[in-house]
């Protein structure tokens, strides 16, 4: 049984990268999941992404852009307030302004460049490059 369907799909997405796979599916779907997609696409790390129905529930068909080098979560979920940004940033990211951290918030998920630009903390929930 697996316990976190988000480190999931972060460790499917990695494996797919490596082998230079274009399509994945996955199985286990959430809003959160979509979300971060989301995000993930806004920000040029993945491509579109369609929900399919199978007979034993909903999956999701992602198209891999090849341009992540590592991401995943960050488990404890770590509180970041206003100021400890770079902290987080030399800690998670390999330089500075290369690569996003996903923060949750009281508005939602957003990426640390936009927590920033509206002076919100949050939760750091995972990390890509």
């Amino acid at each position: 049984m697996l316990n976190d369907p988000l480190a999931n799909m972060f460790s499917k997405i990695i494996n797919y990268e490596k082998i230079a796979r274009k399509n994945i599916e996955i199985y286990q779907i959430s809003t959160t999941i979509k979300k971060i997609l989301d995000i993930l696409k806004e920000n040029g790390y993945v491509g579109e992404y369609k929900e399919i129905t199978k007979e034993k529930g909903g999956a999701l068909d992602l198209n891999l852009l090849g341009t992540i080098n590592k991401c995943g979560v960050v488990k404890p979920r770590h509180a970041i307030k206003l100021d400890n940004y770079e902290k987080f940033e030399k800690r998670f990211l390999p330089a500075k302004d290369f690569g996003i951290l996903v923060i949750s918030t009281n508005q939602g998920y957003m990426t640390h460049i936009e927590a920033k630009k509206k002076k919100l903390g949050g939760r750091l929930v995972a990390y890509c490059y």
